[in-house]
């Protein structure tokens, strides 16, 4: 069979039935997709391809035992194991996006023209600590859309593509998402500036 005519579906199949060249293929023909997925979070080469490989190798481990049932949509699966692995890398070095509210407000914009004093630098940096908390408090899917969004710079088509759902559906976790983070602080007493986060 040649390469171009043989699907992934048919790869996995071949695979399942002991060729580790179908599996060969697979890589071969999806890395990029995977590296990039991986790289627009973590911006790091080499810890992008790390993650990589542990995709591929969860990928292994699950045909290997039985629980792959993707119908032939493998790429849309292995772009989602590397999306996860990707966020929780993100997610434990606790770095997070700014957000940009749907007004246009971002959680940093009265910090930036405040000048470097000692007060102004622990401000910036308790915002940045309180943001990530919250972002972590959010429910997963809310969460990963938001970091989608903001962080991959992705179209809520990515999204959609990217997570197995409508627009629609991205959308409104975007929506609650970003509600759900302004609720939040807005309880905190803090010193925030009350014009660029309304009750």
């Amino acid at each position: 069979m040649e390469k171009a005519q043989v699907n992934d579906s048919e790869l996995i199949s071949s695979y399942i039935r002991g060729s580790e060249k179908a599996f060969e293929k697979l890589v071969h023909r999806h890395k990029s997709k995977v590296y990039t997925t991986i790289y627009l979070i973590v911006k790091d080469q080499y810890i992008a391809e790390d993650l990589m490989q542990d995709a591929f190798i969860k990928a292994v481990d699950t045909i290997k035992s039985g629980r792959y049932n993707e119908e032939g949509k493998f790429l849309p699966w292995i772009i989602r194991i590397a999306h996860n692995l990707a966020i929780d890398y993100f997610r434990r070095d606790k770095r997070y996006p700014n957000v940009v509210f749907e007004d246009g407000s971002n959680v940093f914009n009265t910090l930036e023209f405040a000048e470097d004093s000692v007060e102004a630098v622990q401000i910036r940096r308790e915002t940045h600590e309180h943001l990530r908390e919250l972002i972590q408090r959010l429910p997963e899917q809310q969460r990963q859309v938001l970091i989608m969004r903001h962080y991959e710079e992705m179209s809520f088509q990515e999204i959609a593509d990217a997570t197995g759902v409508s627009i629609n559906t991205a959308l409104g976790r975007m929506r609650y998402a970003l509600i759900n983070l302004r609720k939040q602080l807005s309880k905190r007493p803090t010193s925030y500036d009350k014009n660029v986060y309304p009750r």
